[in-house]
C-alpha cells in the first residue's frame, strides 16, 4: 500500500481534515489510519470506501490508469483498492467510459476484507486460475478456473482466495467506477 496511503493523506490535508476527525468518522483508530496513510498496513475494501466517502472522493479518484488502450499480458497499472494479500492491476485506460477491467492476483488467504458495494451497475467476475470464494447478497459460492458470475455492483459482496495457491480473477465493472467526487462521477 505504498501509493494509496500518501494519496489519502494528501486528499485529507487538502480538505483541511484532521487524522482524528477522519478516523473517528470512519470508526477506525487514529493509529490504524496513520499506518494506512504511511503505507505501513493494508486497509480492507469496506474501510477504504468509508474513508473515501468521508473525504468526499470516489475510490476511482485514487486510480492510476494505463497509458495505452493496449495492455500486455502480466502488465497493467498497479491498483490499490483495499484488501489484503492481493495484487491488482487496472487494464483499461481512463478514456474508457463504458467498462472497467481489473486483474486481481490473490495470495492464499487474500481477499476484500469484508462486504462492500460500488457506485456502478454490473460486475462480472471471471476466475482465470485457482478458486474464488464469492459472497453476494448473503449467497456464498466458490468459483473455479473458467467460472464466471455476474451480479449487481450495488449488492453487498465480499471475496477471498479459496485455493491453497494463488488465484487470479478478471473483474469487469460497468459502467466504470467514478473517478470524481461521489455522485458526480
Amino acid at each position: 500500500m505504498t501509493r494509496l496511503g500518501p494519496k489519502l493523506r494528501a486528499i485529507r490535508q487538502e480538505r483541511g481534515l484532521t487524522l482524528d476527525a477522519v478516523a473517528s468518522a470512519a470508526e477506525l483508530t487514529k493509529g490504524f489510519l496513520s499506518l494506512v496513510e504511511r503505507g505501513q498496513t493494508a486497509v480492507s475494501v469496506p474501510n477504504l470506501l468509508r474513508v473515501c466517502d468521508i473525504l468526499g472522493v470516489s475510490v476511482g479518484a485514487l486510480f492510476d490508469f494505463p497509458d495505452s488502450a493496449m495492455v500486455r499480458s502480466g502488465h497493467g497499472a498497479p491498483l490499490e483498492m483495499g484488501g489484503s494479500g492481493i495484487r491488482e492491476y487496472l487494464l483499461t485506460p481512463a478514456t474508457e467510459r463504458h467498462v472497467q477491467v481489473m486483474r486481481t492476483v490473490l495470495q492464499p488467504g487474500g481477499g476484500s476484507g469484508g462486504a462492500y458495494t460500488l457506485d456502478s451497475k454490473t460486475i462480472v467476475a471471471v476466475v482465470v486460475r485457482g478458486r474464488l470464494r464469492l459472497a453476494v447478497d448473503g449467497q456464498d459460492m466458490v468459483l473455479g478456473a473458467g467460472d464466471c458470475y455476474t451480479f449487481s455492483a450495488r449488492s453487498p459482496h465480499a471475496w477471498e482466495n479459496a485455493d491453497p495457491g494463488e488465484s487470479e480473477v478478471i473483474w469487469s465493472i460497468a459502467p466504470p467506477i467514478p473517478t470524481g467526487s461521489p455522485g458526480r462521477g
